[in-house]
Parts: structure tokens; sequence; C-alpha cells
């Protein structure tokens, strides 16, 4: 290395300050520049230079640069570095800035500063030269025993380290290819050193007092390691713990210090990580792949983004469940109790988790079924969930699905990506702590679909009995048993379930409360909660059936109880606005009595005295408890009713007809309304209607015109055409609220029926069913929603169609009692029911040959042809035999006209 040509730098060199670091020959850091001279030093200098000789820097240490120009330059450091600017790195986020990447080439000492802005430039003398490295034999001499001894300790150094790292054994082979006298800089910038040590190394100018200076370092670094070393227990070989060079060099801070104990908490919570999981019972798959991971790990500076995202994944394999599991209570007398304590009614959902518990008797290693609860919202769906938890003795543990479209919050993200995490179901498994808790999948026909994928298609694994003992997260990347969970979902329909998903769950209908049964559920959970949510007692308030029931009628139209449940809420609060009124008066009358009586004794005469006592007292006393609330008291809390039965009101005119709808919130009562006017014949639908409906609409209007012969009606000009010169309007109320569904057919033929022939439908009726063109009455879904409606707004009868008879065992029987069914196969049954005396066929025999009496009594005897008006008008024609021809027409189905002629002799 002495025959090299020496370095030569510039003698003039631009100054980069910086107080970060100490930057020494042969060694590499980066730095960030911010300040007002440094960034109009890599502005000027390194972005515009085109030359290698632009890129060289003097880099002064200890020495921190103003923050604008205006002030002076601080005292500099007499030594510092030539520096090779390697790369320049930019951003303007969150302010301009710089990270330059440098490398040590010489020192320098600064002569004189020639210029301080934009930034400062000094002439410098180069301080090492090749040509002072000892090349005489008595210098070799002199340095020589330093220089072994110094090589003695480094190798003694880095042989304590791990050679299967690439950066150690790289660091071995430049011990020997790098000249002596470079190595004290560079293994200075290694070890674990202080700025301030680092400073004295660079102010070392001559090479002898530099190999004194560093070979303490190079000693206390040892003995650190061996220290390190002896505190850990013996492993073996192939386990061994690898050391970084970065790590060494924080265990030779000095002892005691923040990040001394930190680095050790680092090395125990790794420690106890490897031990949890060898310890743990998860598959052996999982256990290989955690094994791997901790290897990996243990090589793995802490400074590298992987370092955490490894930790975390280990620290959640150790945290999952794999094996452990609650017991069932299989008490099956104890459960139906806690079940019917918790929820009045739902016989059909108690009635299916007392089975499982049955079969899980006489089976321990049942499989989890699948559960889907479909009924409208505030019916009970979640909080039986959280009670078949309760009674089976597990956990509990709720996932929202409403609104997510990501496939990976069901299946988690792949830890390739930032931030990646598990999914909600490994998410949940985690929280609980348990493999068989009870998962209440909420509100599963909201969810959404996106770009990052469809979460219902992610959901068909997790809800597959076959598959699910084999569920792969994208995060774990392992299998995990799902076959002992419990999954229980919820939606309000079944119409925006993919059918794959729908097929794979068992579907239990949670149908809308009778008004009865919100009356016990009322009173038997609601009204409870409520004041003990409020801090009142059964001794301050009072509220009767009576009561309750009005509530259901006229404050609230829901298959649900929340609405109840906050009117009930809104009247506790107005009894504890009285309530609270009244105590803190009556405790002020009882102190201030016996002053008051003092002050009297003197001012009052003793008849008086008893008066003005009891006038006070009677403004003051609370109101008497306990508060009951009646009709008045409700119309003052809760404001005039909301509801009110208007049913009859819409029924005095014809071309009015209830019907029944079905919605995800329960069952609804639907008027349909008509009218007709001149026109030319059209159909006008309203009220937000599906092609569906208007379908229906437009059969019930063919089957009318084809029977209207038959029944005898007729539009405004008296013609069987029921269109002829007529348009028809169709509304159906609310005209905000989108309706769709083929169940409206027949009330759309008794309205229009109602229409035509001028009769009012009973106000006690309500119907559904779809209907054909030949007249026949096919059957509908939701008849025990719909029936329940009917009996909410005070019907009587209720027409369905036969086939739908058998869903009439699922229909409360109080309310098969109230109300009164026709099962209707055909129009013709639907109509007779209808109308109040039916609706039968009435033929008026003789029509045209009464009109024709009327006019010979009137002498009307026309001779020729006269001319035809309209085409439905008789034609009377005078022949030579004294025959008159009637003519009549009449419009077929097939839309062709057919003539009627009849012939009379006139004698």
């Amino acid at each position: 290395m002495s025959s090299v040509s020496p370095i030569q730098i510039p003698s003039r060199l631009p100054l980069l300050l910086t107080h970060e670091g100490v930057l020494l020959p042969g060694s590499t850091m980066r730095t960030s520049v911010d300040s007002a001279r440094n960034l109009q030093l890599v502005r000027s200098r390194l972005l515009k230079g085109t030359s290698l000789q632009s890129t060289i820097l003097g880099v002064i240490p200890n020495t921190p640069d103003p923050a604008s120009d205006a002030q002076d330059l601080p005292p500099l450091h007499r030594i510092g570095t030539a520096a090779l600017v390697v790369q320049v790195v930019g951003s303007n986020w969150p302010k301009p800035h710089y990270t330059l990447l440098i490398t040590g080439l010489c020192r320098f000492q600064i002569v004189q500063v020639l210029k301080e802005k934009p930034y400062p430039i000094a002439e410098v003398e180069q301080l090492d030269r090749l040509e002072e490295f000892p090349n005489t034999c008595k210098m070799r001499e002199e340095l020589g025993e330093l220089s072994e001894q110094f090589y003695k300790y480094a190798v003694q150094l880095v042989e304590m380290l791990d050679m299967s790292v690439p950066a150690v054994a790289k660091l071995r082979r430049l011990l020997d290819s790098l000249p002596r006298e470079a190595l004290p800089d560079i293994l200075t910038s290694i070890i674990r050193t202080s700025n301030k040590e680092k400073l004295q190394i660079l102010d070392a100018v001559s090479l002898e007092e530099r190999f004194k200076m560093t070979i303490p370092l190079l000693v206390r670094q040892i003995e650190g390691l061996k220290l390190l070393q002896k505190t850990r227990k013996p492993k073996q070989d192939d386990d061994k713990r690898v050391i970084a060079i970065r790590p060494i060099r924080r265990i030779t801070h000095i002892p005691g210090t923040l990040e001394d104990e930190d680095e050790d908490e680092d090395n125990d919570d790794i420690v106890m990580l490897e031990k949890k999981i060898r310890t743990s019972s998860m598959p052996e798959q999982a256990h290989k792949v955690c094994v791997k991971e901790i290897k990996r790990l243990k090589k793995m500076p802490q400074s590298m983004p992987e370092y955490a995202l490894t930790r975390n994944y280990l620290e959640l394999m150790v945290e999952l469940p794999w094996n452990k599991s609650t017991t069932d209570r299989l008490d099956i007398r104890a459960a139906r109790i806690l079940l019917d304590n918790d929820h009045y009614a739902m016989e059909k959902l108690k009635k299916r988790v007392l089975e499982y518990l049955a079969v899980r008797q006489l089976k321990n290693n049942l499989k989890g079924p699948i559960l889907c609860f479909v009924g409208p919202p505030g019916v009970g769906k979640t909080s039986v969930g959280r009670s078949v938890a309760k009674t089976l003795g597990r956990e509990f543990h709720r996932i929202a699905l409403g609104g997510v479209c990501d496939q990976s919050d069901i299946r988690g993200h792949r830890r390739t990506y930032v931030g990646s995490m598990p999914g909600r179901i490994i998410n949940g498994l985690k929280t609980v702590g348990v493999n068989n808790p009870v998962f209440l999948l909420d509100e599963v026909d909201k969810l959404g679909k996106s770009l990052q994928g469809d979460p219902a298609a992610a959901l068909l694994e997790v809800l597959d009995p076959e598959q699910n003992h084999n569920f792969t997260d994208h995060y774990l990347n392992v299998a995990f048993d799902l076959s002992q969970v419990l999954f229980i979902a919820t939606a309000n329909t079944t119409a925006t379930i993919p059918a794959a998903l729908l097929d794979r769950m068992e579907i239990i209908q949670v149908p809308g409360y009778t008004q009865e049964e919100k009356i016990e559920i009322a009173h038997r959970h609601l009204i409870p909660k409520q004041l003990e949510q409020h801090g009142l007692t059964p001794q301050q308030i009072q509220i009767p059936q009576v009561t309750t029931l009005d509530i259901i009628t006229r404050y609230t139209r829901e298959a649900g109880v929340r609405s109840l449940d906050r009117k009930l809420g809104a009247i506790c609060r107005a009894v504890a606005v009285k309530v609270a009124e009244g105590q803190p008066k009556e405790a002020k009358l009882e102190r201030s009595d016996v002053a008051e009586r003092e002050v009297c004794r003197e001012h009052i005469l003793e008849d008086e005295k008893p008066e003005s006592i009891s006038d006070t007292a009677d403004l003051a006393l609370p109101p008497e408890m306990p508060i009951l609330i009646d009709f008045h008291a409700l119309k003052d809390i809760l404001g005039p009713p909301m509801y009110e039965m208007e049913v009859s009101q819409r029924l005095s005119q014809p071309g009015v007809a209830i019907g029944l709808a079905w919605t995800p919130l329960g069952g609804e009562i639907m008027f349909v309304e008509a009218s007709r006017m001149d026109g030319e014949g059209q159909l006008t639908l309203t009220g937000q209607l599906g092609d569906v409906m208007k379908e229906s609409a437009h059969l019930a209007i063919s089957w009318l015109r084809s029977n209207a012969k038959k029944y005898q009606l007729t539009n405004a000009f008296g013609s069987f055409d029921l269109l002829d010169n007529t348009d028809i309007h169709l509304h159906f109320p609310a005209g905000a609220v989108t309706k769709d569904g083929p169940s409206a057919g027949v009330t759309i033929v008794t309205c229009l029926a109602s229409l035509f022939s001028g009769r009012l439908v009973r106000s006690d009726v309500a119907m559904t069913g779809e209907i054909t063109l030949r007249g026949l009455v096919l059957p509908v879904g939701g008849i025990k929603d719909k029936v329940l409606a009917a009996h909410r707004a005070g019907l009587k009868q209720v027409i369905i169609p036969r086939r739908n008879e058998k869903d009439l065992e699922g229909v409360p029987g109080n309310v098969r009692q109230d109300l009164s069914f026709v099962t209707a196969s055909c129009l013709d049954e639907v109509l007779n029911a209808a109308f109040d005396g039916g609706f039968t066929v009435k033929p008026r025999p003789g029509l045209l040959n009464s009109k024709l009496r009327r006019k010979y009594q009137k002498g009307l005897i026309w001779r020729g042809r006269t001319n035809m008006l309209s085409p439905t008008r008789r034609v009377l024609d005078w022949q030579a035999d004294g025959c008159l021809i009637f003519c009549e027409t009449e419009v077929l189905n097939t839309g062709h006209k057919m003539f009627d002629c009849h012939f009379n002799t006139w004698k």
C-alpha cells in the first residue's frame, strides 16, 4: 500500500456543518441537511456540479449550522474530514430537506475561512498523507508492537461474533487486506463509541496516538461481550445466538443507561417468546413455521422494518387458542329456564338451541352449526345470540359485517403489505382466548362488494362445516380449525345474501311480535330495565297494560320493540323530573319549618299561623306516589298520537282497497287507490313501483277487461271496453317508498273492480296474493308478518291464497281467533269476499228488446240507414220486408270487434 500515490484533495473545500455524528476516514454515514447554509451547499454544489471534484466536501463535526443566513457562523472545529458524497436524496414534505450518504477520505485542518455566504468555503491543509506512514525499518519497529497489539484485539473481537453473518465475515477479511494504519479509524466507527470518543480519535493526527486511544475501546468492547455471554444460558451450536454488529455496539455502552435496559428487555422478550413457542400446543405445521421465524428474528437487526412485523406475527401465533376450549353446560332443563327468562316467545329459536344441547350430550365431537336468524330489526336476534353463549357457557364475540366491502376483513392481509393484520375471525379468536366461542356475524345481508374483493365469497370457507376445519388466514398462512366455533348470523332479509352463502346456513325465521307479546316483553324486560337506568322504583311509577297497549298502537308501528323501548325511556325521564323536583322541595320545607315558626310566633296570631303554613305546604308538596301513567299523561309526555286507525276513512269511496306487503321491517298494510278520467285508454302507475308490481297492474286490467261483460263493468260511457276513451290512474301510497313484488295482484283487481262497479270494498278486509291472466290466485311469502300487520291495523278479515293456508300454523293462536281468513284459489272468490253481499254475476236479459220497445213506444221509426256515431252505438236500418236490424259491437280478448245483430219484425 505504500507504493500507492497519496490522496490529494482540493485546497479549497465547501464546508458541511453537522452536529449529529462524527465522520472518520474510511467510514460511511448518512447525515440530514435542513439548515439554510447546508441547503445552499447541496443545491449549488452537488445538484448543479458536473465534475468529480464538486462531490468532495469538508465535513466539520460538532458544529451546528445556524437556522438562517442572517446569523453568523459559530466557531468551527479545527479538524475535519474530507468526504465524497455518494448519494443525495431529497424531499419537500413537511419542509425541504436532503439526506446525504458520505464516505470519509482523510483528515484536514482549516487554515482560513474564505467565504461564509451562501455557504462557507475554507482553505484547508491535508493532514493524512500516505508518505507519513512509516516506511523505514526503525519506525516499523517502533509502531510494530502497537500495531500487532491492536490487530490481535481486533481479530479477537471479530471471532467472538458469528462468522455466518455476511457482514462479520467481510469484516474479518478486511482486517487482513487493509493496511493496519487505516484500521483504527474504521474499527472506531464500527464499535459502540460515543461522539466525544470519535472526536478524540479524529483529533489524533499522530498515528501512534491513534493506536493508543483505540486499543482501550476494543478491550472494553471485548469485556462487555464476554460478560454478556456469561449471563446467557449455554445453547446448542445449531441454535447459537447470533449477535449482529449493531447490538454489540449497544452492549458496550456505559452500563445502567436507558439504551442498555431497553436492549436487555428486548433480548429477554425474545427468549420468553421462544420459550412460549416451545411450550405451546399448536399443530406441527404451525410450530415449524414459528421455529423458522424465530431463527430469522434472532439474526435480524432491530432497525429493520421486518423485525417488528415478524415479532408481532410470532406473538399472535403464541396467543391463539389452538387447543384451548371451554366446557359446555349441557343441562337442558337449566338452559330452557335461562332462555325463557331472557326472552319471551321466540319458540323456534329456543327449540333449536335445546336440540343442539341434546345432541351434544349424545356426541362430544359435534361440529358447530351455522345458524342464520332472519327477521325485522328489534326482534332480539343479536340478544338471542348472546343468550345462546350464556346458556352454553361459552365466550361470546360479535363481528359487525354491515358495510364491509373488503375480503381482507375476513381473510386478513398478506404479510408482504405494510400494516398487514389478521382478519376479524382470527382477531376474534385471539380476543376470546378459546377455540369454541359463539361468533355472531351481525348484519350479514349488508355486506358490500368492491375492487378489494367480495367478503361474502370469503365467508364461504368460514361458514362451510366441511371446509372450516382447515381455515387459512392470509396473515397466518397456516390452517386453523374453526369447526368447534358456533356461528350465528343475523339478517333482515335473505334477498341480498348470495345464494351460495345462503345455502351454507340454516335459516331460522324470527317474525315480528304481536301486540300481546309486546305487552309481555315490555312489563317483563323493558320497563324494569328503564326503571333501573333512570333510578326509579315501582313505588314511584306505574305503567298499566292499557297504557302500554296505547303506546304500542298509537305511538309505535314496528315489528320489534326498539321504538317501544325508547318511548318507555321518555316516560321514565319525564317521571324522573317530577320526582327530582318534588324531593328537594319537601326537604327544604322540613328544614325551614322551624325557622318559620320562630318568626311567625312574634308577628302572626296563633289562629292565622296554621293557615299560612298549609298554603306553603300545598305549593311545595311533590306529586303523589306512585305516579300513574294514563292516556292523558301519555299525551303530555309523548305528544299527540302518531298513528291513527284510518282504515274506515280511506275506504269511504269506490276505487280503494287494502293490501298486505312484506318489508324487512315486518309486515305492513298498503292502500291501493284508483281513479278514472276521460282520455285515450292509458294506464298510469305511481308510487315508486318495481317492474313486478307494474306487470301485476297490467295483468289486473287485462283480466277485468276480458271479464267486464261477465260482471257488467262499464266505463263512464257505458261501454264494456273499460279503456275506451278512459284513462286509469293507480297509486300506491306512500310515494317515496320503493315497492315491488307480485303479492299486490289481487288488491289491484279488487280496487279496479270497485272503481268500475261503483261499489265500496269492505273496510275491515285486507288481501294478498299473486294473480294470473286466467284469474288464478297463486301463493306468496311472508304470510305470518302480513297477518300480524293486519292484526295491528285492527282489520277483521284477511284474504290469502288457498295454497298459503299451511302458513297460518305459524300465526299465534290469539291472532287467529281475532281474525277470519278466506282462502281463495281464483279471483271470483276474492271479489265475493271483498264486497258486502258478494260480487256475483247479475245478467240483465232483454237489454236490446227493452230498448227497442221503448223506441217503439215513442214512435221512433227511422227510414233508411243512420250514421254510426261511435263503434258501440246501435245501427237502425229499415228494410223493404219490414225488418228492423239492430247491431252492437263488442271488443274481444284478441282486440278484434264482433258485430251482434238482432232481427225484429214490425207489423
